[in-house]
């Protein structure tokens, strides 16, 4: 039996609407080349900015090295590899780019991955492109979306053969070896089919993730994905995973360090990213971990933390001792009743101490920001616009509220704050609260975003960054790197935010000054720039 591995990333990931029009897109549009023109600049592009270091002229935006293999993709290939399974992958954004090809050969089952995939619309896309590019062939999914709803998407899509709900390291294969040999579907796991006319269910296993083998990496790579736990044990409103993923198992410190040293040995990783919702916990096992990986010879890593488990300058210094190079942290928003209305379990005031202990350390950040939570207010959110362009120091997101799915916990306020969806499925649907709605929400995101970028120095949006390596300036400290992205942020942005194309020219100007004070040249040509990893 051969099959076709179908996963990869949502196709929300794929279009970032607010730099159109600015100088990050491949090509200037009209007004962008015209601002460029009045500030003599006709001829810029920002791959032709340039620094010195050891002798060498480099380019301050240098291609990231390596994209990271898919988690979801790793893993199922693992199991696959394992069972000694014949297959082929094919990556899901391209089925969102209109670019997918079938690889050559004969497939017996898709397996689709529903990990990114949220909604019956994205679901159906999916499975429209398999059934008319593999007419016939069965599809067997698992992942987030069919975890929650396995029933609705057997009823609605009957391509779909089976669902695997939860952990597949054994229920895969032995799926795949029934189907082969007409084995019974009803001995298996985790295990949704179809009888006839009718939908089984099998009962729900767990494997004990500590003992059984984490993934294996196929092939050379400097970036290797991590899974340390599965199933969250808190429940902010916002986040329908735990539903998905019940039963909260995580890995131990141990297995960890030996994991990380095995993918450096037999991959050759020099960094791994932990995609765990939360890295940091249980506080139990940090503590270990912070003991053991400045003695372990594993690779550098960075993941998810929550602002409460960063409480003392001790435990920075611990953090940095022990490789760790970034921290995403979900702030949320900076005003408590907010954080209290999604059950987030931290507070404002930690939130700002996390944040001050990190901005003086070594190790980077990236912090989270939602806008439009229900009940929030135009004048509650402005908590968190005065905090970023007042305190805040390094790199920050802003994502409006949307409603995923109608497992969100949030509904379970429905009715105390007002909270209407127009399609429960559909993060692109209308909705609003009592607060506002998600017109204003949008609108509110875009002004956050733009007076951040005008009147702070040292918070900067993060959006055009993951292209390029980090730090820019990789022997420079983190103020003057802030400095240096804020300036090549504002230029960047300069046809957006100036209606008067004179008055953005000047701005134009004055960023390139900014940028020659801190080192940054102007190349005569982006070809005689070094762009390797530094």
């Amino acid at each position: 039996m051969r099959v076709l591995l179908m996963s990869g990333l949502g196709p929300a990931e794929l279009h970032e609407t607010y730099l159109e029009g600015s100088l990050f897109q491949p090509s200037f549009d009209e007004r962008a080349t015209e601002m460029l023109r009045r500030a003599g600049l006709a001829d810029l592009s920002l791959d032709r900015f340039a620094f010195e270091q050891s002798g060498n002229r480099y380019a301050l935006l240098r291609p990231a090295p390596q994209s990271m293999p898919h988690l979801t993709t790793v893993t199922l290939q693992s199991i696959l590899e394992a069972s000694g399974h014949d297959y082929d992958t094919l990556a899901l954004e391209d089925v969102w780019m209109g670019s997918a090809v079938v690889p050559s050969g004969d497939f017996d089952l898709v397996l689709l991955s529903t990990t990114f995939i949220w909604n019956p619309h994205i679901l159906a896309q999916a499975i429209r492109w398999i059934t008319e590019n593999m007419p016939g062939t069965g599809i067997i999914t698992g992942g987030q979306y069919t975890n929650l709803k396995y029933i609705a998407a057997m009823r609605q899509q009957p391509a779909i053969v089976a669902v695997i709900r939860g952990d597949g390291e054994r229920a895969l294969p032995m799926t795949l070896d029934a189907m082969a040999g007409g084995g019974h579907l009803g001995d298996i796991p985790n295990l949704v089919w179809r009888e006839g006319n009718k939908i089984r269910t099998n009962p729900i296993a767990y494997i004990d993730i500590d003992e059984f083998p984490s993934p294996s990496v196929l092939g050379t790579s400097s970036i290797v994905p991590y899974e340390s736990m599965r199933g969250c044990p808190f429940d902010c409103k916002f986040c329908s995973f735990p539903a998905a993923s019940p039963k909260w198992r995580y890995k131990s410190a141990e297995k960890i360090r030996d994991d990380w040293s095995a993918y450096a040995a037999a991959n050759g990783a020099d960094m791994i990213s932990a995609m765990d919702s939360t890295f940091t916990i249980p506080p139990t096992r940090l503590r270990q971990l912070l003991e053991i990986l400045p003695q372990a010879e594993t690779p550098a890593w960075e993941g998810f933390s929550r602002a409460n488990t960063i409480n003392s300058r001790k435990v920075v210094d611990q953090l940095s001792a022990a490789r760790c190079r970034r921290l995403y942290i979900g702030f949320e928003s900076m005003n408590d009743v907010t954080l209290k209305r999604m059950s987030k379990r931290v507070s404002a005031k930690q939130n700002r101490r996390a944040a001050e202990l990190l901005a003086d350390s070594d190790v980077a950040y990236s912090i989270f920001f939602i806008v439009g939570y229900p009940g929030e207010s135009a004048e509650m959110a402005a908590d968190t616009l005065d905090y970023l362009v007042d305190e805040f120091v390094g790199h920050f997101y802003v994502n409006k509220f949307s409603v995923t799915d109608e497992n969100m916990p949030l509904w379970d306020d429905r009715e105390e704050l007002r909270i209407v969806a127009s399609d429960p499925t559909d993060a692109e649907a209308p909705w609003s609260h009592i607060g506002m709605d998600s017109t204003e929400a949008a609108k509110l995101q875009g002004e956050m975003l733009d007076r951040v970028r005008a009147h702070s120095e040292t918070a900067v949006m993060h959006a055009w960054q993951d292209e390029f390596q980090h730090w820019l300036l990789p022997r420079r400290d983190r103020r003057t790197n802030i400095a240096v992205e804020k300036s090549v942020e504002r230029l960047g942005m300069a046809p957006l935010d100036y209606a008067d194309l004179d008055e953005g020219a000047h701005a134009m100007r004055t960023q390139i000054d900014r940028l020659r004070g801190l080192g940054i040249e102007l190349a005569a040509s982006a070809q005689e720039l070094r762009r390797e990893a530094i």
